[in-house]
This record gives structure tokens, sequence and C-alpha cells, in this order.
């Protein structure tokens, strides 16, 4: 009788696990907190299922055994302190400037917070609100004070648990309070899921259960409990984003075979004759890496990395005609119709001394010169096809394509690249990219993906300085214009592709955008970095070509009325765009204001001078791509990063452009000041969003997570049921890396 009832308990328990389990991925509406407004409010940002709500993570803790009085705190030092609000007071000194200030009492004393340029704090904020502020404490005018610091809202975070308070952001409207009552229920719904890692690697690296982690990083007894239940998440979501990425390649490798398409002395003599240079010791090693993948029967994924000037387009030239001379065709794809002219303005002639045929195909191709190539192509009596998107269309068809090259690759879709590599199945492919990534940052983007890299250009080119000023003494970047124009010389002047508006850093019911979500993912515990305190120049918001449109006419009219001044960006026709380029390059032009479209492939040695207007706005990698743009030809190039931040995070990390010019080393530095999840500042195309990971301090965990999915996908030793598991949860991954990719 008792063994009866050990044995019905036993499959309660089992079947409770497996109801647990099922509502992990049923729909939201389970939640007893979540009405049907509420699911709609959710599913509006992407959470269908009660798993999307348990991965919204706090967007930041506080350990409210670190807290001080004001009377404790130290000037000079950075502190917490939890305070009620006295009054607040909006001042406007001048155009542009908006000052908050806040006073805050405890019992102990007075602390002013001043904020710049977040006037609406001052409706979201009352009398007698409880807060918390971290941040640096200074003492001026008989107070102390603080600068931009995190303000939080207390009332909107609830109940503490233990010493630890975690602040859960808004959803579309539904309140902090709200989404934490919501993730409280939801727990309880998936009580005692099974948890997908298999046992071996629990034990091997110490790892808390699913059910725990998620409990306690919404719901941390102690900064213990935090660090466990982020060490568990953040390995389970490398484990699994590799487990799918290693089997789609493997898919692809057996579903298609490839070609045999290797060099030969023949080859590498004659490319010898028509190459205008020697190639580099690193140029040689990469092009005889692509080469050696493309002389074995296994379609190849390889990703190009280098700088900007390494010479990556003469190396990916090899590998076009390597495929040409085996009597098949290839294709270069680049972003802009910009770029690939240049690609046939500089390799077009060299195949053409070397008999290879090859075409053009951009947007703006002529008809009847696109008809006769599109027949071509299909015919197989052109060898080499450079386009743009256009290649992407039905009516681009190859008779025989065995080599794709994808140039500034994570400008592609995967969408766009499936449709091209459609009709050239079996192909090798090979991506290119001027963002230099560390090897942890590609395993946890690209998987199995073989990676060359170029570091150093091929010559020593001319000088070039980067000077970081602020917006009040743009002159000086305005007189160095002057002087270039004066010797017949020419400039860019670089406007923000895309203005950021002033974020929220309160826990408010304002959304959040989902990039502000990527960007609030987990940050590490403890006090946030300066990072979080970047000054605005305002809260407007006008698109980026009115911007750069104004911008535009007030240099020509104020600044260089003597001067012919055109402005480039995103939105004009292909055909203008192609007319101003060339009336540039051609010297018709001394001011290019442009958006970031110069960003690649833009060669214009006599462009000497660039200003880059609002540079805190974008990443150090982006940066230095179009500082690229001068310094090209023997004359030295000037670099003026113009900024209204005085955030000392901002502008620490706009002055490492100033010391270093290598781009891999702007990369880590780029990568070690952002916060989980923002990899590049924004979503890649066909990339998972990497919610916990920061590629910079995780680096051992990306290695680990890599080599057991690959050990686990080659040397299977699992039992069934944990591979059933397993298996479960890889496509369960496999349908949300899809869903972002699309």
């Amino acid at each position: 009788m008792a063994s009866s009832q050990t044995k019905k308990a036993a499959q309660k328990r089992g079947s409770d696990r497996l109801s647990a389990t099922l509502r992990f991925d049923g729909p939201v509406e389970v939640v007893s907190q979540v009405s049907p407004q509420r699911a709609r409010a959710l599913a509006v940002r992407g959470i269908e299922v009660v798993r999307d709500l348990l991965d919204r993570f706090p967007r930041r803790y506080l350990d409210m055994s670190q807290v001080v009085t004001i009377a404790q705190a130290t000037i000079g030092l950075s502190c917490t302190l939890v305070a009620r609000i006295y009054e607040t007071k909006v001042k406007k000194p001048r155009r542009n400037l908006n000052i908050l200030e806040i006073t805050l009492l405890d019992s102990t004393g007075t602390l002013i917070v001043t904020c710049f340029n977040q006037p609406w704090l001052a409706d979201k904020l009352h009398k007698d609100d409880l807060v918390s502020v971290s941040g640096t404490i200074e003492f001026n005018y008989g107070f102390k004070r603080m600068t931009n610091p995190i303000l939080t809202h207390l009332e909107e975070a609830g109940e503490a648990h233990g010493i630890i308070q975690a602040f859960h952001g808004s959803i579309n409207k539904l309140s902090p309070s709200i989404v934490k009552r919501m993730i409280a229920h939801a727990l309880e719904e998936v009580r005692g899921l099974y948890d997908p890692l298999p046992l071996s690697l629990r034990e091997r690296y110490r790892l808390c259960s699913r059910y725990q982690a998620y409990r306690a990083i919404h719901f941390p007894e102690s900064i213990e409990e935090v660090d466990m239940a982020r060490r568990r998440l953040l390995y389970e979501e490398l484990f699994f984003l590799e487990l799918q990425l290693i089997t789609e390649q493997r898919v692809h490798a057996e579903r298609f075979p490839g070609f045999e398409q290797g060099a030969n002395e023949a080859l590498v003599n004659e490319l010898a004759q028509v190459l205008p240079f020697e190639l580099t010791s690193e140029q040689a090693c990469a092009r005889d890496e692509i080469w050696a993948d493309m002389a074995v029967p296994k379609a190849m994924d390889r990703l190009l990395l280098g700088d900007v000037g390494t010479g990556k387009t003469i190396v990916a030239f090899c590998a076009l005609v390597c495929a040409a001379r085996h009597g098949h065709q290839a294709v270069m794809v680049g972003p802009t119709e910009i770029l690939v002219k240049q690609y046939a303005r500089s390799l077009g002639p060299l195949l053409d001394r070397l008999g290879v045929s090859w075409c053009l195909l951009t947007s703006t191709t002529p008809t009847d010169e696109k008809e006769r190539s599109l027949q071509a192509l299909a015919e197989g009596q052109v060898s080499i096809c450079f386009g743009t998107h256009a290649v992407f269309e039905p009516s681009v068809q190859f008779a025989d394509c065995s080599f794709v090259c994808f140039d500034e690759q994570q400008r592609f879709g995967v969408e766009q690249r499936e449709a091209l590599l459609a009709k050239a199945p079996g192909a090798d492919v090979l991506s290119m990219s001027a963002t230099p990534i560390p090897r942890s940052l590609a395993l946890a983007l690209y998987g199995t993906t073989a990676i060359s890299y170029l570091r150093r250009p091929p010559q020593i080119k001319s000088s070039r300085t980067t000077t970081v000023l602020p917006f009040t003494e743009e002159g000086v970047a305005y007189d160095a214009v002057r002087a270039a124009l004066s010797r017949g010389e020419q400039a860019y002047v670089v406007c923000p592709l895309i203005g950021i508006p002033t974020k929220d850093l309160l826990a408010s019911d304002e959304e959040e955008s989902e990039d502000e979500q990527i960007e609030y993912a987990l940050v590490e515990f403890g006090l946030e970095s300066d990072a979080f305190n970047t000054e605005t120049a305002g809260s407007g918001q006008a698109s980026r070509f009115t911007a750069a449109e104004q911008h535009a006419e007030i240099l020509q009219g104020q600044v260089f009325p003597s001067a012919r001044v055109a402005l480039l960006h995103g939105r004009l026709a292909a055909e203008e765009k192609s007319a101003i380029m060339e009336a540039f390059r051609a010297g018709e032009i001394d001011v290019l204001v442009s958006t970031t479209i110069i960003e690649v492939g833009i060669d214009v040695p006599n462009a000497t001078v660039m200003i880059i207007e609002d540079a805190d706005r974008f990443g150090l990698a982006q940066l230095h791509q179009l500082r690229g743009r001068v310094g090209r030809g023997e004359k030295p190039g000037q670099v003026y990063l113009v900024t209204r931040s005085k955030a000392p995070a901002a502008l620490e990390r706009l002055r490492a452009m100033e010391v270093t010019e290598d781009g891999f080393e702007l990369s880590e530095i780029d990568l070690a000041q952002r916060k989980e999840g923002d990899v590049f500042g924004a979503r890649q195309h066909g990339q998972a969003a990497l919610r916990l990971v920061n590629v910079v301090r995780d680096r051992a965990v990306i290695e680990a997570a890599y080599q057991d999915a690959y050990d686990i996908i080659y040397n299977d030793t699992l039992s069934e049921a944990e591979r059933a598991i397993l298996e479960r949860e890889r496509s369960m991954v496999a349908c949300r890396l899809n869903k972002e990719r699309n």
C-alpha cells in the first residue's frame, strides 16, 4: 500500500513538473495577474508566453545594507542614499539648457540633486516621494550635492526581499509594480519546471536549477543570490545559443557539400602580375586560409575581420578570381551603391587585365545594361558580379555561382542572405566586416564560423590626429576646415544617423524602447557607472535628415559662405547620391555634410578634415570607421569629435580615440563599457539579442559554453531523456532566434 502511494506521489510530482514546464512556454494569460487587456499590452512588446515575461529581468538592484544617510555621505566618493523629496525647481538659464534642482531630506540633513536637460522629471517627482539616488557627493554653496545621479522611486519597486531591492522596468505603460506582481505570479505557475541543462554540466559548473535562478534574479535575498542566478542564466543563454548555431551550421554543411576550387601556383603567379602591390604577410595568410577552405568539398563559412584600411577588398578579390578560374561564377555584395561602384572602379581594371568578365548591378544601372547583365549571368557568360541589394531580386539568376562575398555583412538581414544563397546552393561564403571584434564575441554571434584577421594596414599612411572638442569650442574645427580649403583640400561634416532622446532613468510608468530594454538588461550589481548619466543636447527629436539639412544651410550661409557645401544622406535618390559623391571625388564640392552613409567605401584622398557632430552618440567602432575617410593619401588628416556631453564616462570613451588608431583596441574599450546585452549598441540583423552577456567580462563562459555545445553535438553521451529535454529547449531557442532574425 505504501509502495503504491509512493508511486502515485512520484507520478503526481512528474505530472506537476511537466505541467509547469508546459506553462513556462504557454500563453502568458495563464498567469493570474495577466488580464486580456494586460496580455495585449505585453504582446505589443513581444511578450506572448510566460518565459518572455520571466526574461524581463530587473533593470538594477539596490543593496539596502550599503545605503548611507546624508550626514554619512563622504564628499568625493560615490554612494547610495534614500531620502524624501522636499521640493523641485526647473531653471532655464539659456536656450537648450534645462536644469532641474531637487531638494532631498532625511533625518540627518539636506542633499541638492541637479539634473541637466531632464525637465520632464519634474512632472514625475512630487513632494514627500521616497527615492534612492546613487552618485558622487560634491559640496558647493553650503550643501552636499549630486549631479545627474541614478534616481529611482522606491514606492514603484514594491516590497524588498531581504536587503536587496530589485527594480523592474515598465512594459507598455504597465507600471513596474504591476510588472513585478505579474512576475511573482508567473514564478508560482512554473514552480518545479524541468531543467534543460544536463546534470553533468550543472554539477561541473555548480549551477543552480533554472527555477531557482529565475526566483533569485527577480526576488533575491542577497548579493550572492543575484550572482548565483546570473551565472546560471548566463551560461544557459550562451549554451543553447551555441547549440543552435552549431546545429544550423552542421545541417547546412550536410545539405550542401560545396565546391572544390582551390588555388594553385599558376593562380598565385597570375595575381602577382596584376596586383599593384605585394600582399602583406597578414593579407597573404588570410588569402591562404580562404583558398584552403575553398579547396575542400564543404561549403565555406568564413568571416574576414579587418580594421579600416587593412586591405580586406584585395583579399576578397583573390577569392573571386579563384572561383572564376575554376569556371564558376562569383558575386560580391556591398551595402551601398557608393561602395559597390568603388569595387568596380578599383577591381574592374584588374579583372580586365586577367581577362575575367564582370558586371555591375545596382538600382541605378540603366535598364538595357541591366538586362544584358541579367542574361549574361543566367547563361554563365559573366564570371563576377559586383552588386548592391539589387542582386537579391528574383530576376537575378546565376548559371553556376560558387562563391559569395558579403562586405559589411552585419548590414544584411538573414532573409536577404538566404535569398542570395538560394541562388547559389553550396557556394563558399566569405563575410567581411570592418568592425573588429574579439574571438569571444565572434563565438557568441557566429558559432563555428571560421575567422581570419587583418590587424595592420598594408602601408604607413599619412599622419592623422583626432581631437575631442566641447561644443563651445567647435570654432577650432571650423578654422581647420578653412585652412584646408585654402590649401585646395576638402572636408566632411558628419551628423548623427539617429538622434537619441533623453532616457528616463527613473523607474516610472513611461515605456522603455526595445533598445533601452537591452541597455538595462541586468546591470552588474553595485553602483552603476557614470555611463548611465549621459547628457543629451536637448529634448528635440527632429528627424536626422532635417537636422542635417539645417546644419548644411548654417555652414553654407554663416560658416563657410564662399565654399561649395553639399548634403548627402540615405533618403536621397540613388542617382542623386552618386552624382554628389562623384562631384566630391572630382573636387567640385568643398565641404560634404553627411550622415553615416560615408562610413564605408569612400576613398577621396584630397579630403583631409572631418568634423563629427555629437560624437558621443556614436560607438567607437563607428567613429573609427568614419575617421578612416580622411588621411587616406599623402596629406595628413584631422578629425574633430564635437560633443555637448559633460558626462565623465562619455568623455573618457571619446578620448580613447585621441590616443589609439588600433580598431581592435577601441573595440575592446567599447565592449568593456557596454552593459550586458548591448553588443554593438543595437541589435544586429540575424543575431540573437544577448540579454545577459558582457563579452569582455564573460569570455571564459562564452568559450566554455561553445566547447560544451560542440562536444554534445559531435560526442553525444547524454541519456535519452536528457537528449529529449535538450532538443526541446534547442527547438524553442531556434524559434526565438528565427523570430528575431526576421
